[in-house]
């Protein structure tokens, strides 16, 4: 049996796009099998461990949760596109320098996590850093390094040293 395909179209990283899906895919799939975006990771498939975590209208969503159709005439923004712009700078070199970053696998969507952290919660304390970023599992850091790098980047917004931590 044929799987039934719709046209979407989306805008991803500011880049008005246009394909012909299953209706069934996912959007983590979308963007890398049809735009080989890979940042964004299929960890749980569950929706669970935020390795997929990608941005639509400037919310942050589990990419194998979500349609890749439910995003018609949506804004898109993956983790490629956040850091060609310029706009993960402080939180990425904070990731450099505090050891934050191993495998790799679970950066995307931690990052994404840190950028609305650093958004929506600029007085964060390390508690609700760690309570914030709770929906994303890391096998590798213990996430202290996370914690540290987050909680760094907060300190400078604060005291007016970062940048490219805002968008």
């Amino acid at each position: 049996m044929k799987d039934i395909t719709h046209t979407l179209c989306v805008h991803v990283n500011h880049e008005r796009v246009e394909r012909e899906v299953p209706v069934r895919m996912h959007l983590v799939d979308f963007l890398r099998e049809e735009l080989d975006l890979t940042g964004s990771h299929l960890g749980c498939e569950h929706g669970v461990c935020g390795a997929c975590q990608v941005e639509v209208n400037g919310e942050v969503v589990r990419g194998c949760l979500t349609l890749a159709i439910a995003t018609q005439g949506q804004q898109v923004h993956t983790i490629e596109g956040l850091s060609e712009s310029g706009e993960l700078k402080a939180l990425q070199d904070a990731f450099l320098t505090h050891n934050a970053f191993q495998c790799g696998y679970c950066s995307a969507g931690m990052l994404l996590t840190a950028r609305h952290i650093v958004h929506h919660h600029p007085d964060a304390t390390r508690d609700e850093i760690r309570d914030l970023i709770s929906g994303n599992y890391c096998r590798c850091t213990g996430y202290q390094a996370i914690v540290d790098a987050i909680e760094s980047v907060l300190v400078q917004q604060r005291t007016g040293q970062a940048q490219g931590a805002h968008a």
